[in-house]
């Protein structure tokens, strides 16, 4: 049973006061009261939380926790799934600096869908397109993990999106076969063998510094994928079952790993890559003391503003920017596979993407051949006009 009364009062200056009570039993029987100002919102309330308590899903307010709270128990599931150090991080920034700020103090029994959305508004305002989809994507997370431990009876943020379109997400940008060539000219003998690895073979940087001598099969002329180094150097499984695979190397390749095991500083964990003691490269050091500089030495870069463009005494000096990141050494190797006509699938192996729906995201635009649509437009022609 449950019913909607008025309730009148007087406060203790004299002034008359009215609410109306909701008074109604949860579905353990117990009898529970919530107030509202408005008649029209007890009687909205009322009927949600029936169907919940029919349904058994019904959370109450008193034992419902903040956003906050539930942020970290979330976080703390995390932590005790041994998750990777790298994704805890990221959750904490998430919760700490999107989240809590604009929603924290909330309880999750009064979360509503328009809620959601106008928090989604809200971290719009300030925030990047992708940042706030990655926030709403955490907050709805947060809420399937209440969800499970019965502190809400459902998540009103599964349906809420940051919608981009194409012209938001970043294009990835290749390196031409020139800019490779200097980049490689240009390379110390001890980063050429981790370059054109990364050149020929497409595994990302935290593959590259977790790759170990015996995932190399150098008379099978193959590089297997076994576990990588987060950005705290700490070695783990791949993150996904799709990064695990076994890609085949080039007879160039081969030689040029041959020749750097000779070479190679000696560690424990028995690396490919590793720093100067055998131990795991820290991927900042990575990019700002090797991969930038070289760059800039090569001349695969671009000129910023002037330093010092109009001072008193006219003099200036230009200072240089690297073009690329690590990832588009990635990028070219899957370039290179899709112009010798690689299929959909073998692609999306090779790349360690779990899904080819990922890798025609990321390099569907590569795959338009023209002279090849041609080519079948005429074939398709002449066999149903015959």
């Amino acid at each position: 049973m449950s019913a909607v009364r008025k309730r009148q009062w007087k406060s203790p200056s004299g002034e008359a006061k009215q609410a109306w009570l909701v008074d109604y039993r949860d579905q353990a029987g117990k009898r529970r009261f919530k107030q509202f100002a408005r008649k029209k919102d007890a009687d909205a309330w009322i009927t949600k939380a029936a169907w919940e308590v029919s349904t058994g899903l019904h959370t109450p307010d008193s034992q419902s926790v903040t956003v906050s709270i539930a942020a970290d128990l979330w976080i703390g599931k995390a932590e005790a799934e041994d998750r990777e150090r790298g994704t805890i991080e990221q959750y904490r920034q998430l919760a700490r600096l999107h989240i809590k700020p604009l929603l924290g103090a909330e309880r999750l029994s009064r979360l509503t869908r328009p809620r959601i959305e106008a928090f989604r508004d809200e971290l719009l305002k300030s925030r990047s397109k992708a940042m706030a989809g990655k926030a709403v994507r955490a907050l709805s997370s947060i809420l399937v993990e209440a969800q499970r431990r019965g502190l809400v009876a459902q998540n009103v943020a599964r349906d809420v999106r940051v919608i981009r379109s194409s012209r938001d997400k970043p294009k990835i940008v290749i390196p031409t076969r020139d800019e490779l060539k200097a980049i490689l000219d240009h390379a110390p003998a001890d980063q050429r063998p981790m370059l054109l690895t990364a050149i020929l073979t497409g595994l990302r940087s935290s593959e590259l510094r977790g790759l170990r001598w015996t995932d190399v099969d150098m008379k099978g002329a193959t590089i297997t994928v076994a576990q990588r180094a987060d950005k705290f150097k700490e070695i783990g499984p791949p993150k996904s079952e799709a990064g695990q695979r076994t890609i085949p190397i080039a007879p160039t390749l081969v030689q040029e790993l041959r020749e750097w095991k000779l070479r190679c500083p000696n560690g424990k964990l028995g690396l490919v890559f590793p720093n100067s003691q055998g131990g795991v490269q820290d991927y900042g050091h990575l990019l700002r003391r090797k991969f930038f500089p070289l760059q800039i030495a090569a001349g695969v870069c671009d000129q910023l503003i002037e330093a010092g463009e109009g001072a008193a005494d006219g003099k200036s000096s230009s200072l240089m920017k690297a073009r690329y990141g690590f990832h588009a050494l990635r990028h070219a190797a899957a370039s290179a596979w899709i112009k010798q006509r690689i299929d959909l699938k073998r692609l999306q192996v090779w790349m360690g993407h779990s899904s080819v729906q990922i890798t025609l995201d990321t390099y569907g635009h590569l795959l338009i051949d023209s002279s090849g649509d041609a080519a079948i437009m005429a074939a398709a022609q002449a066999d149903l006009m015959q």
